[in-house]
């Protein structure tokens, strides 16, 4: 274990406060979209974490093959993103969850998916790591503190994505009817609501967002096919702890985890990590199941 001195703790702390909320603004993106189609199909979708490798893979594949600048190439990789989990959806889990499957069968056909994803994207692209930004990327100094713009961008987006759901989810006729089928599927398909058509497009948003994350992530600190398991288990555990189903509380649990989890390794070893966030997790599911924001 590594002491600091009082002056060393000081100059540290601004640089783990920005870490944290880099940490807790990445954790926002992927929790945002899981949670949204958790709330309407009420299990554990693995699959979100393939879909932010898929979209990466996208990006890197029109941008060495074909030299497609970043912009236009991170569009279709959210669009292919969001076409993908919109497919997997219709042809893996709706059908099952019309055979009444439940949800600890709906969580293990994911990850099913999620393996096959991950398997074709190593066979294409190799297990190698890859980076999708420029390595000399713009660095900004604040207190002492360095962020790239990179993360600049990430922090910038998870505001955007909260703030475009907030509005989507309470200012909208759509957004009413999502709230009525996390309440009620049923209920809201006897007053007419097409609950079909609606969880359609809800995996397609959350899967877009999953793969706004994916690109950002692999531009921050780059890409492999193993991410997404790295992705889905931060997002479960956000959410989990945030209140699963819940975007508010999403946010919440990611930056609990992003600040927990960078000033718990301060002074041990980065490996403890995962260690750290599954250690948060026990002691929720422990003492408070349903996540700090509980409806």
């Amino acid at each position: 274990m590594v002491y600091f001195s009082k002056s060393q703790c000081m100059s540290i702390l601004p640089q783990l406060i920005i870490n944290s909320i880099i940490a807790g603004a990445t954790y926002t993106l992927i929790t945002l979209g899981f949670n949204l189609a958790y709330g309407t199909t009420k299990f554990l979708n693995a699959v979100h974490g393939s879909l932010a490798a898929v979209a990466g893979y996208i990006v890197f594949f029109l941008g060495r093959s074909f030299g497609l600048s970043i912009v236009p190439s991170a569009a279709l990789g959210i669009f292919g993103a969001s076409v993908l989990g919109v497919v997997i959806w219709r042809l893996v889990f709706r059908p099952l969850r019309h055979r009444g499957a439940s949800p600890a069968v709906l969580f293990l056909s994911s990850l099913g998916v999620f393996t096959m994803i991950q398997a074709v994207l190593a066979i294409l692209f190799t297990s190698q790591f890859q980076q999708l930004g420029n390595v000399g990327s713009p660095r900004y100094e604040f207190f002492g503190a360095v962020i790239t713009k990179p993360q600049v961008i990430i922090i910038l987006a998870g505001i955007f994505i909260f703030a475009t759901l907030f509005i989507l989810l309470n200012k909208t006729m759509f957004g009413k009817a999502v709230k009525a089928i996390a309440d009620d599927e049923e209920v809201a398909r006897i007053i007419g609501i097409q609950t079909d058509s609606v969880t359609t497009l809800v995996f397609a948003i959350s899967s877009g967002i999953a793969g706004l994350a994916g690109i950002l992530i692999g531009i921050d600190i780059g890409i492999q096919p193993t991410m997404g398991l790295w992705v889905f288990l931060e997002g479960a555990i956000s959410a989990i702890v945030g209140g699963i189903g819940n975007i508010y509380g999403g946010v919440l649990g990611s930056f609990l985890l992003g600040f927990a989890e960078n000033f718990g390794i301060w002074k041990i070893s980065g490996a403890w990590k995962p260690a750290i966030a599954f250690g948060i997790l026990i002691v929720f599911l422990t003492l408070r199941p349903k996540g700090i924001v509980r409806n």
